[in-house]
């Protein structure tokens, strides 16, 4: 029989299919890189998909985020990624929790149910507890690191944290998760050293700066988390 993942199940078979649409996968942060990995699970063929991220669409975020449009600006990021799945999957399962993931707000979020977790957040106090969350309780999870000020995507690939270099944010995720005595953790990242980029936009409270970023550098990471989540979810 016909169906919108035929050509999916063409390579990955039947009961891999049958996994996916029975697995639960959270993302947190439905920014440049999550919200192309979200899409990407979705027309995967995964039932259930919790998409959490608190805040809203701007003009900026045009240029890289897939449920950015002109008549999605001021939205929140997750609901319009939820509305963007309802069309392209219909029977998948969407959850939205508009609100930050940190320490204090940590009981709030169902881990219980998750299968897997796509961490795309970009502060480290909050992407150091997510990650340490998910460990303590068996939750399989993979990060994305650094996109920002970089152009090649072809450097992108999915390794551990012990491996990486030449990003600053994987150097301090690195380091803090070594302090919480976790050694090695599934990335996505590249090694590729960042240009210095021209300040064009205030930061937001509690940034330094503003991080460049170009329409198909985020995107490459979202896929290979996305793959990644897939790949290991049918094994």
């Amino acid at each position: 029989m016909n169906s919108q993942f035929l050509r999916t199940e063409m390579i990955l078979g039947s009961d891999a299919m049958t996994r996916l649409s029975h697995a639960h996968v959270a993302i947190f942060g439905i920014g440049g890189v999550g919200s192309w990995c979200a899409e990407s699970l979705a027309r995967a063929g995964v039932g259930a998909l919790t998409l959490i991220d608190y805040d809203e669409i701007s003009l900026t975020n045009l240029n890289r985020q897939v449920e950015a449009l002109h008549s999605t600006v001021g939205q929140f990021k997750a609901v319009a990624m939820a509305d963007r799945i309802k069309d392209i999957h219909p029977d998948c399962q969407v959850t939205t929790m508009i609100q930050r993931y940190e320490a204090n707000t940590r009981d709030a979020f169902p881990f219980s149910s998750f299968d897997y977790i796509v961490d795309a957040i970009d502060l480290v106090s909050c992407k150091l507890d997510l990650i340490e969350t998910a460990l303590k309780r068996a939750i399989p999870i993979i990060s994305s690191l650094g996109t920002g000020n970089k152009v090649d995507a072809s450097l992108f690939h999915v390794t551990d944290i012990s491996k990486t270099h030449n990003c600053s944010l994987s150097r301090i995720v690195r380091k803090e998760l070594g302090k919480r005595g976790i050694k090695h953790h599934k990335v996505v990242f590249s090694p590729e050293l960042p240009i210095k980029s021209l300040q064009l936009e205030e930061p937001p409270p509690g940034r330094r700066n503003v991080p460049a970023s170009t329409a198909w550098v985020p995107p490459v990471a979202g896929f290979l988390l996305a793959g990644e989540v897939v790949q290991n979810l049918t094994k």
